[in-house]
């Protein structure tokens, strides 16, 4: 091999080692948590990521909001989820799961909303997909083991959120 092509094939090979080495390419919480510390990163994440981030919160309860900028029951119940976490926020872990969305449209209606908790970003619905739920919203409840306590299909009602945040944040 002459020198002329052992200099492409070197190229070649530091572009290509370039393009998948060095770290995440989304940002990602503090101190490599998968929990995103900016609330409107919007990291893209799948099922497995998911579960991952699942367990990294075990010992704390969690709420788990399925949602789309444009769904109007997300519409609905988003004032609630705000004013939930206003109050909960310290005791309960509260994500959203931004599904079959844009980055955009999904960040001005977090703004519009007031969401100041972390969403996680599934451009396919392969989470909502992979857990077996239909539709969004849908709302899930993890107690401080991991344990699904609860499942909520459509939008949530105030009464009955405060209801199951009291309930695993009790256990």
């Amino acid at each position: 091999m002459g020198p002329r092509r052992a200099l492409v094939v070197l190229t070649v090979v530091a572009l290509i080692a370039s393009a998948c080495g060095g770290g995440p390419s989304e940002p990602v919480g503090s101190e490599g948590s998968l929990l995103p510390s900016d609330p409107a990163a919007l990291p893209t994440f799948d099922l497995a990521r998911y579960e991952a981030l699942l367990a990294e919160l075990e010992g704390r309860p969690v709420l788990v909001n399925v949602w789309a900028s444009w769904c109007g029951p997300c519409r609905r119940e988003a004032p609630h989820l705000a004013a939930a976490h206003a109050e909960y926020g310290d005791r309960v872990q509260f994500l959203g799961i931004d599904i079959l969305d844009s980055r955009e449209s999904a960040r001005a209606f977090m703004r519009e909303v007031g969401w100041t908790y972390p969403s996680v970003f599934d451009p396919r619905g392969e989470i909502r997909d992979g857990l077996g739920l239909l539709g969004q919203p849908v709302t899930l409840f993890y107690d401080r083991t991991g344990s699904l306590i609860e499942t909520w299909v459509g939008p949530i009602d105030r009464e009955s959120l405060l209801e199951l945040l009291e309930r695993i944040d009790a256990t």
